[in-house]
């Protein structure tokens, strides 16, 4: 995990913890873990046929709705993985935990991002940004929103 999330991107689009380290990858699993137990979480590698991890996808589930996000390792961006992974965890969703909406939060300015939504079929919502700051540095989302088929 180090090696896919210990990135100056990642760092500065995701809340990931950076440095992200082995201790790090192992907080993360722990945490990763215990929000699985409680049936709110479902976080998954992203891989090719069942190989090494290439990024992850998430899957949470709150009051105010399904939520999912994503990471892809700079080396194994421009593949349409994250794309796909979403479309797939979206389908999850929708088909088994019967789901009305999923969403994305993205800031505007990660084009590699918002690229992503697009591709993977959803729409930006006319909703207010979720501001706030993260890591010294303040951040504005927008949410998108992709409806049950």
């Amino acid at each position: 995990m180090p090696e896919l999330f210990d990135h100056p991107d990642i760092a500065y689009w995701t809340p990931i913890v950076s440095p992200f380290d082995e201790a790090a990858a192992r907080a993360r699993l722990d945490r990763d873990r215990q929000l699985r137990a409680e049936g709110t979480t479902i976080l998954l590698a992203i891989t090719v046929d069942g190989g090494a991890p290439l990024g992850e996808v998430m899957l949470r589930r709150a009051p105010e709705g399904t939520e999912l996000g994503y990471a892809v390792g700079p080396a194994h961006r421009g593949q349409g993985l994250a794309a796909r992974a979403v479309r797939v965890m979206a389908a999850y969703a929708f088909e088994q935990l019967g789901a009305e909406q999923v969403i994305l939060e993205l800031e505007a300015e990660n084009a590699a991002s918002v690229t992503v939504a697009t591709k993977a079929g959803f729409r930006l919502l006319d909703v207010p940004l979720i501001t706030g700051e993260e890591k010294g540095r303040p951040y504005a989302l927008q949410t998108w929103g992709l409806n049950r088929p």
